[in-house]
C-alpha cells in the first residue's frame, strides 16, 4: 500500500525543464536605445549569416519585447548601416544558399521560395540563379540519389511509383523536364550531361 502525504505536510513545488529546475522569474530587461540597438545587431551579425530584411526583422521584434528608450531609430536604417559596413552582404548570402541548397539536392524553384522568404532582393536573387543554373542536373541527380528515384532505384518502377517519383522532385524544387528525364531513366543509367560550349 503506497502511503500519502499527509494533508498538513507541504510538499515543495518544482519545475522542471532540459536543464533541471528552472529558474524563478526573469528580471525585466531595460528599454533598448540607439547603441544597444547597435550592440544586437553586431551581436547577431557575427551569429549568422544573415539579410538586411531579416537583421531588421529581428531588431523591430526585439524594440517590440524590451521597448523603446530615447531618440527613434528604425531597424531598417542599421540594417543598412550594417550592409554598408559590410557585415551583411545579400548576394553573398543569397550565392551561399544557393550553393547548399543544391548540393542537398534541392532545384531552384526552392531556392527562389527560400530567397524570398530571407528578404533578399531580386538583382541579388539573382546573382544566385547563375549558381543554381550550373548545378541543376547535379542538385537533382543527388536529390533522386536520397531520395532512391531513376538511376538509383533499386528496381524499374510501375507507372504509379514513376509519377510520386516524379511529383516528389517538382516538389524538391526541379525544372519539369530534368525531373521527368531523370524518373525515366533505368536503374544503373548513367546520365547524359549537356555538352559544354567553351569558345
Amino acid at each position: 500500500m503506497i502511503a500519502l502525504p499527509r494533508a498538513d505536510v507541504q510538499i515543495p513545488l518544482r519545475l522542471w525543464h532540459n536543464d533541471g529546475v528552472m529558474p524563478g522569474p526573469r528580471r525585466s530587461l531595460k528599454p533598448l536605445d540607439a547603441a544597444a540597438l547597435d550592440r544586437l545587431a553586431l551581436r547577431y551579425v557575427e551569429r549568422f549569416a544573415t539579410t538586411r530584411a531579416k537583421l531588421a526583422a529581428y531588431l523591430a521584434r526585439k524594440i517590440r519585447e524590451r521597448g523603446w528608450a530615447g531618440a527613434h531609430v528604425e531597424p531598417g536604417e542599421v540594417a543598412s548601416r550594417m550592409a554598408a559596413l559590410g557585415y551583411v552582404d545579400d548576394r553573398a548570402f543569397a550565392e551561399a544558399r544557393a550553393r547548399s541548397m543544391t548540393r542537398r539536392g534541392l532545384g531552384g524553384r526552392r531556392v527562389a521560395a527560400a530567397l524570398r522568404v530571407a528578404g533578399v532582393a531580386e538583382e541579388d536573387a539573382g546573382a544566385a540563379a547563375a549558381v543554381v543554373e550550373s548545378g541543376a542536373l547535379d542538385a537533382a541527380l543527388a536529390f533522386a540519389r536520397r531520395r532512391r528515384i531513376g538511376p538509383f532505384a533499386p528496381s524499374l518502377p510501375d507507372r504509379p511509383t514513376r509519377e510520386k517519383h516524379l511529383a516528389a522532385m517538382l516538389r524538391g524544387g526541379h525544372d519539369f523536364a530534368l525531373a521527368r528525364r531523370i524518373v525515366a531513366m533505368a536503374p544503373g543509367e548513367e546520365p547524359e550531361r549537356p555538352e559544354s560550349t567553351q569558345s
